[in-house]
């Protein structure tokens, strides 16, 4: 069954890539390797999440590894809640819905509605089974309205919408996209490409990397939607000064299958995640050009201490403060990790960022 997936997305893939004539650039293919319906990665029935491969997932998110990460973040969602006067919740991909449950287990009765924004029919079972204690509460959204007033999360979303690799060899940038090799296998192939990343890369050795037009595009749909509230984005990612370091010569682009990292996006299509890091100044100012404010920006563990974190350790048994740990240890989640807000303004500060804030390193 996993094998007729993979081989069924990858002759819908390589129509795609006939049809345009034999090349589409790398941000069509994560799309369809991704989110082409019923066969992408996020649209299959595969398992995704869970701490152990033993389970049959790939990688583990913060709500998976830990509820305190979730109970934490409500005290958070709960002061937006307050300063900005509303009662709404809307989460952008949920995954298994642990992160929701988490915050309503929490927050209870505060939350008038908790609206889910996901592409994936089969996490939507899913998170109908786990939030099935709220389902009066709880509402699933294919779009936007026109108007939003409540706060916004976003746990690990921005890391999978698709990119445009630029590659530049002997001082010429091309974009990097995909062709079909003799054999019909997926093959890389690059074009010259008046794309430029964001900034200049110093020196003149071959560099690869990423620009994020889909996730700046996010940014900006949600800032014409946005009309009171906030929005707390959480992701790994630099700021845009790291993220095109010259030292990051090789790009962000990364593969997730049974908790192993590999970099082949075009081998085993469909059954594993494809990401990149976030360019966290980019969506910043994406997000400000659109008219938000940027009400916050630093690391994970910060957010999460000055939040509370230690106080709920404080309470666990030893094997579950080990696994809360994680959430901010700087060698597992707490540095790679950083979380942005956003809000229409007028301009306040979440105690997320009361410390250790970093927004003038965007």
């Amino acid at each position: 069954m996993i094998s007729s997936l993979s081989e069924a997305l990858a002759a819908r893939i390589r129509a795609h890539v006939a049809d345009a004539g034999g090349w589409i650039g790398f941000d069509r293919y994560m799309q369809l390797a991704l989110y082409a319906p019923g066969l992408g990665y996020y649209a299959n029935d595969l398992r995704k999440f869970g701490a152990m491969p033993e389970s049959g997932s790939d990688f583990v998110t913060a709500p998976e590894l830990s509820p305190v990460f979730g109970q934490v973040l409500a005290g958070q969602v709960r002061e937006a809640l307050d300063a900005t006067g509303t009662d709404e919740v809307w989460e952008f991909g949920a995954g298994s819905g642990a992160l929701a449950a988490q915050v309503l287990g929490v927050l209870g009765k505060r939350v008038r509605r908790y609206t889910i924004v996901d592409l994936s029919g089969s996490l939507r079972a899913r998170q109908r089974e786990t939030l099935r204690p709220w389902a009066d509460r709880v509402a699933w959204a294919d779009r936007l309205p026109g108007r939003i007033e409540g706060i916004v999360l976003g746990n690990e979303v921005l890391d999978a919408m698709p990119v445009t690799l630029l590659h530049r060899v002997d001082g010429r940038w091309h974009e990097r996209g995909v062709c079909l090799a003799a054999d019909g296998a997926f093959a890389w192939s690059d074009r010259p490409t008046g794309l430029r990343p964001p900034v200049e890369i110093e020196g003149g050795h071959d560099y690869l990397t990423e620009i994020h037009p889909q996730a700046e595009g996010f940014m900006r749909t949600l800032a014409g939607h946005l009309a009171r509230g906030a929005a707390f984005l959480i992701d790994y990612g630099f700021p845009e000064a790291e993220y095109y370091h010259p030292q990051r010569h090789m790009g962000t682009l990364a593969c997730h299958r049974a908790h192993r990292v590999d970099a082949d996006p075009l081998a085993d299509v469909g059954l594993k995640d494809i990401t990149a890091h976030v360019n966290f100044t980019g969506v910043a100012v994406a997000a400000q050009e659109a008219g938000l404010e940027v009400l916050g920006y630093t690391s994970q563990a910060r957010f999460l201490l000055n939040n509370g974190l230690l106080q709920k350790m404080e309470l666990l048994a030893l094997a579950q403060r080990a696994q809360s740990a994680k959430l901010m240890l700087e060698h597992e989640m707490g540095e790679l990790f950083k979380v942005l807000a956003v809000g229409p303004g007028p301009a306040w500060q979440p105690r997320g960022f009361a410390e250790g804030d970093r927004t003038h390193r965007l």
